[in-house]
């Protein structure tokens, strides 16, 4: 059973909490189980984008709750870049969540998962 996902972002939260990092929930989308975006805002005009992981490079993941992967190919990339992939993500799914996270090493927390 996988964990829904307003208990996920509000457990991701925390964790940014505790790190010291300043994290918010720019969108809110379906409680259980819409897709997250998480972008990385370097505050420096750049960020890092992750969204969900392909389900075929899920498997690597093992046992994480959920994985995530770079969703641009330019990492960091210009925040304009990023707006736009985001807006076009939220036009074809009307039930994502974006969470914004501010950090300038950006770091993330995530299960990432590379090609």
């Amino acid at each position: 059973m996988r964990l829904k996902t307003a208990l996920w972002v509000a457990a991701y939260l925390r964790r940014c909490d505790v790190e010291g990092l300043s994290a918010v929930v720019r969108r809110r989308g379906a409680e259980d189980a819409g897709a997250v975006f998480v972008r990385v805002n370097r505050l420096d005009g750049s960020s890092d984008l992750f969204g969900p992981a392909p389900q075929s490079a899920f498997e690597a993941a093992e046992g994480a709750a959920r994985a995530f992967s770079p969703s641009l190919a330019m990492a960091p990339a210009p925040d304009e870049q990023v707006e736009a992939y985001l807006a076009r993500q939220t036009k074809f799914d009307s039930d994502l969540w974006i969470i914004e996270v501010e950090d300038r090493a950006g770091r993330n927390f995530l299960d990432v998962l590379t090609a």
